[in-house]
């Protein structure tokens, strides 16, 4: 294999750290391992670029694998093993228990399928992680026939062990030292090749979304959810490449092992891992009600009491989990939060404190073309690097070079701080050394993208308080204020600057009868015949009765709306079309009659234009009560003009100063005046 330039920088700054990431591959196929203790041996007898080096480490690695990891079928051999020679030396998770009835520990080996394996309290005490779910270590297994002599005897026992990960203080200085040899380009390619993937098979925004999964690694009390497609890769990172990462799959979970055991006085899950990940969100819950309340009030301060004791952590949480159809259809069909369990999804106390919500359908599906052939740090080094950096942080970078917008709440300015600092440190893992605009400028815009995306899944379930998204920031005290928007809102249920074509208007439904308002895009066609026919199936009873409406309207003031056309000689096809978890079509009777008029007429609507407001028989405008949520809506939508009933206008007095410079609102008396206003001049 040649070597590229990072490469061949790598190889200079990072000798005897670096693993060829196409090996690691190869083995973890083989032995039932995860990645990084494959990586842990790889890094100690192949960490070099010399070729014939890593073959003769490669040889030393694989009969280390082949003798001390168990594959299925051959538990009883390693047993044997154990009791003719005395001790056998193994690769296996192990775990521990508190025996009352002896008043001793004992160790479980699930690999051989033992459960009673002696060891001894020290031992337990130097690795409480054993206690909570277990950790994968080099074990010396003795085997003591006199005991197993005895009735009820435990003849297996564990006469030393080694945890799979590095212990070295320095290992900041060296990734410190090695990072000056790189552009920042670079040195973001690096980290993705050392996490196994490829940088140059993925797109920029790819890049960035996998970078994004690590920053829970650096950042303490860091909460974050990543939903998306199945097959991404979302749990890889937390199972198979740290072991300061602890993996829960779907399934019941209790508050004694995530928090603290109450009997005991065990430490759970967040004080002995630096990640906790809940896999398969949508499955998991938890023992006790008050389970959620307990996990809301860790996520908030860092701290949980269980009976008098108040008891700190640092421990991120991390929820991932999949979508069951696109994100386009999961946001019509209600909110990105939608495949949380019932206890979580709807609750926007439980959102406020989600630090970030990463598009997992921005990742590609992994595949063979993803990984990367090339060299990357040694797993157990950069989890150790990643480990330390949480100690550090990088919000003083912010002062006086970034100012947030006024739309941010205090828990954003949190959540979007944490997330800067967290990418800052991944990117400049020394703290002396000084950012440049442009790669904090970067961090700003995803940390904001990433938050503000939970806080508009909080303004759909309808709470008021959230209903300012709009994130901005401004780069230096007379820089110019610039908005990051989250890409998913701008396709195509996002209002563009350019005219419709003749037929199609942009309508805002005001809503009521537990419907929020929601965006609709009318499109009308015109041929020959007569009468009006609507294409949605099953027609919502609400949105026909508007047709009928806007329909009897055109007929009977045809000579002031389209002049000479005769409108009862075409015959008109209307479809409804909605982008938001409304799905009536209450009250768009305007829009449709405008929508008609623009199909006979043949001229185009304005562009950035979206109409409001409901018709009767008689043609009267019907009222609008909630004129300030629309005009809201209207903005985050894209709109630049809002047509509204001329009765709305006082309510728009409580609109906003922020607001109301950043849409033009015009108000019409009857259905001429609004078509007047629409059409193309």
């Amino acid at each position: 294999m040649e070597l590229d330039t990072i490469d061949t920088k790598a190889a200079h700054a990072f000798d005897g750290y670096l693993v060829r990431k196409d090996l690691v591959r190869a083995f973890s196929k083989q032995y039932p391992v995860p990645t990084y203790v494959v990586e842990f041996l790889l890094g100690r007898y192949c960490a070099s670029i010399d070729e014939k080096e890593i073959q003769e480490g490669l040889e030393i690695v694989e009969r280390q694998l082949t003798s001390r990891t168990v594959k299925a079928g051959e538990e009883e051999l390693f047993k044997a093993r154990a009791r003719e020679q005395g001790s056998i030396k193994m690769i296996d998770i192990i775990s521990a228990r508190l025996d009352a009835k002896t008043d001793s520990y004992l160790a479980t080996l699930p690999s051989l399928r033992l459960k009673d394996v002696r060891i001894d309290a020290e031992t337990v005490k130097q690795n409480e992680r054993m206690l909570t779910g277990g950790f994968y270590a080099e074990i010396e297994l003795s085997y003591d026939p006199s005991i197993a002599q005895e009735s009820g005897g435990r003849p297996f026992g564990v006469q030393s062990l080694r945890a799979i990960q590095l212990s070295r203080h320095d290992v900041l200085e060296i990734l410190a030292k090695g990072r000056e040899h790189f552009s920042a380009q670079e040195w973001k390619h690096f980290l993705i090749r050392s996490i196994g993937l490829e940088p140059e098979k993925l797109s920029p925004r790819a890049q960035d979304m996998v970078l994004l999964r690590i920053v829970p690694f650096v950042e303490r009390n860091y909460n974050m959810v990543e939903l998306g497609p199945r097959g991404t890769g979302k749990s890889h990172l937390f199972q198979q490449v740290s072991p300061y990462a602890h993996l829960i799959s779907g399934g019941k979970t209790t508050v004694a092992t995530m928090f603290v055991n109450n009997a005991t006085g065990q430490r759970g899950l967040v004080c002995l891992y630096d990640v906790v990940c809940f896999d398969e969100i949508s499955g998991v819950s938890f023992d006790q009600k008050d389970g959620v309340n307990i996990m809301k009030g860790y996520m908030e301060s860092g701290e949980f009491s269980r009976g008098k004791e108040s008891i700190r952590a640092d421990g991120s949480i991390v929820l991932v989990g999949n979508f069951d159809v696109d994100v386009e259809h999961q946001q019509r069909i209600g909110h990105l939060f939608g495949p949380l369990p019932p206890e979580m999804r709807n609750d926007t106390a439980f959102m406020d404190r989600i630090h970030s919500y990463l598009p997992g359908w921005d990742i590609p599906k992994m595949n063979r073309d993803l990984f990367t052939d090339r060299f990357g740090l040694v797993s157990d080094f950069i989890s150790e690097c990643l480990s330390q950096l949480r100690s550090q942080s990088r919000a003083s970078s912010l002062q006086g070079r970034v100012l947030f917008g006024g739309s941010l709440s205090g828990r954003d300015v949190t959540g979007a701080t944490k997330t800067i600092s967290g990418l800052l440190k991944l990117l400049y893992p020394d703290p002396e050394i000084q950012v440049t605009d442009e790669d904090l400028e970067w961090a700003v815009r995803l940390a904001l993208e990433i938050r503000r995306r939970v806080k508009e899944q909080q303004k759909r379930i309808g709470s008021a308080e959230f209903r300012n998204t709009h994130f901005s920031y401004t780069m230096g005290m007379d820089g110019v204020e610039k908005f990051v928007a989250t890409p998913e809102l701008q396709n195509e249920n996002y209002i563009g600057a350019d005219p419709l074509e003749p037929g199609q208007v942009w309508s805002i439904s005001p809503g009521g009868m537990e419907e929020y308002p929601g965006l609709y895009r009318v499109e009308t066609n015109v041929g020959p015949g007569s009468g009006v026919k609507i294409l949605n199936r099953p027609t919502p009873q609400v949105f026909q009765e508007s047709v009928r409406c806007a329909e009897q309207n055109l007929y009977a003031n045809a000579d002031s709306l389209v002049g000479d056309r005769e409108p009862r000689s075409h015959e008109f096809t209307v479809q409804l079309r909605s982008f938001d978890a409304a799905t009536s079509g209450r009250q768009v009777g305007v829009g449709v009659l405008i929508a008609l008029c623009s199909a006979l007429l043949k001229k185009s609507i304005k562009g950035g234009l979206v109409v409001v407001g409901g018709i009767n028989l008689g043609g009267s405008v019907e009222p609008v009560y909630n004129a300030v949520s629309i005009a809201e809506l209207a903005v985050e939508k894209g709109a630049t003009t809002l047509l509204i009933p001329i009765t709305a206008r006082k309510q728009l007095y409580e609109l906003s100063d922020d607001m109301a410079t950043k849409i033009d609102i015009q108000f019409y008396s009857g259905a001429k005046d609004a078509l007047l206003k629409s059409l193309v001049e």
